[in-house]
């Protein structure tokens, strides 16, 4: 069945995916994420500036609303989803282990490999998690070549560090590895349902929000997300499906340098990236690929993928930190970029219908001085 066709089965006010197609994730996981991390990760704000927008060429006046996850704990999205998986599986350890003595401290091992923001995000979700009876032990595997900062952060938050050479195959048999001699539990980093649902809060949080700036009498028209594993892409499709029917359009936002979802939704099938591809952008967050647990809902439920430039990327970052005042990482960046790009502003016209434009900014870790001279390297 086309995606034009599944879109046509929800209503506009329809609270729940339809029931004969079936994913990882449903909108009912997303809400039980919301309150299992409820009271830990942050609520994130929503701001608007009408100067950073109108100075673009292409603008026809909409509104903009921003959702600042750079402000979230470990300063990205990432938090909610590894939060929402380390204390599902602590419901489940916990169960099993109410079973046998409820009394005896225990220790839950957590795995996960990545050199950015979900090592950060696990590291402290698992310490954050860690309770009177179970003490959540996480372990990331880390390249060698992650920076000193990430690395020290990680430590910080009490986790353990493995260090393997700078390649995905190194970080996958390491981490299995560990699986398998340690009986750990492996989160992956955007395929991990669990984790999936835990991003997807940040729409159910962002339609709210604004609603309540519009003082009940808008709604979100479109929503622009970052994609690179697709975590926080499907989760929030589902969401937005779930809460917007099909009157929301979703509009996903990638470096042309890392086009995998791109080329993915053009031809309807997941692709990798390029064997030649140099994995070279400004938007590092973003070179992960989909997978087949995300693939599908961004297959069925995205409307639109629009790439970037890596010039577009860091003058729509520049102007984040100038005009919102708001330190962002270039992979947060792309969304503005595609907002401000006329591919965006022809397909999406305020005369159209499209009124009301949410932005997530993901994450603001990032290395000031080195994407300072990147723009001053280029002239901005």
């Amino acid at each position: 069945m086309s995606k034009e066709t599944k879109t046509k089965t929800y209503s506009s006010s329809s609270l729940h995916l339809p029931p004969q197609y079936s994913y990882c994730v449903s909108f009912d996981d997303v809400k039980e994420a919301a309150e299992r991390i409820r009271g830990v990760a942050h609520r994130t704000p929503v701001m608007t500036c009408r100067s950073l927008m109108a100075s673009g060429q292409h603008d026809d006046g909409k509104n903009y609303f921003f959702k600042i996850e750079a402000m979230q704990k470990t300063g990205s999205f990432k938090f909610r989803g590894a939060l929402n998986a380390v204390k599902a599986q602590l419901e489940i350890d916990g169960s099993e282990r109410d079973g046998k003595d409820g009394t005896t401290l225990s220790t839950m091992s957590v795995v996960t490999h990545s050199s950015g923001n979900h090592a950060q995000a696990l590291a402290l979700a698992s310490k954050l998690a860690s309770n009177s009876s179970t003490v959540v032990a996480a372990t990331i595997v880390m390249p060698n070549t992650a920076p000193i900062v990430k690395k020290n952060a990680v430590q910080d938050f009490g986790a353990e560090i493995v260090i393997v050479e700078n390649t995905n195959d190194a970080r996958k048999e390491e981490a299995e590895r560990i699986v398998s001699s340690t009986g750990a539990v492996f989160i992956h980093p955007s395929e991990n349902p669990k984790v999936i649902a835990g991003q997807g809060t940040v729409c159910l949080e962002f339609v709210e929000q604004v609603r309540e700036l519009l003082n009940g009498e808008g709604d979100l028209d479109a929503v622009i997300i970052p994609v690179g594993g697709g975590g926080l892409a499907s989760g929030n499709s589902i969401t937005l499906r779930g809460m917007l029917g099909d009157k929301v359009k979703i509009i996903l936002a990638e470096p042309e340098q890392l086009d995998d979802a791109k080329r993915s939704f053009t031809e309807g099938k997941l692709l990798k990236h390029s064997p030649d591809n140099k994995l070279d952008s400004v938007a590092d967050g973003l070179r992960t690929t989909l997978g087949p647990n995300t693939w599908p809902i961004v297959r069925d439920f995205v409307d639109d993928i629009i790439t970037v430039s890596e010039e577009e990327i860091l003058v729509a970052t520049k102007m984040v930190w100038e005009r919102l005042k708001v330190v962002i990482e270039p992979s947060a960046g792309v969304g503005v970029a595609v907002a401000q790009s006329l591919e965006f502003n022809t397909k999406y016209k305020k005369s159209s219908g499209i009124n009301n434009v949410g932005i997530i900014l993901c994450g603001g870790n990032v290395d000031i001085l080195k994407i300072a001279s990147t723009m001053k390297d280029i002239g901005l």
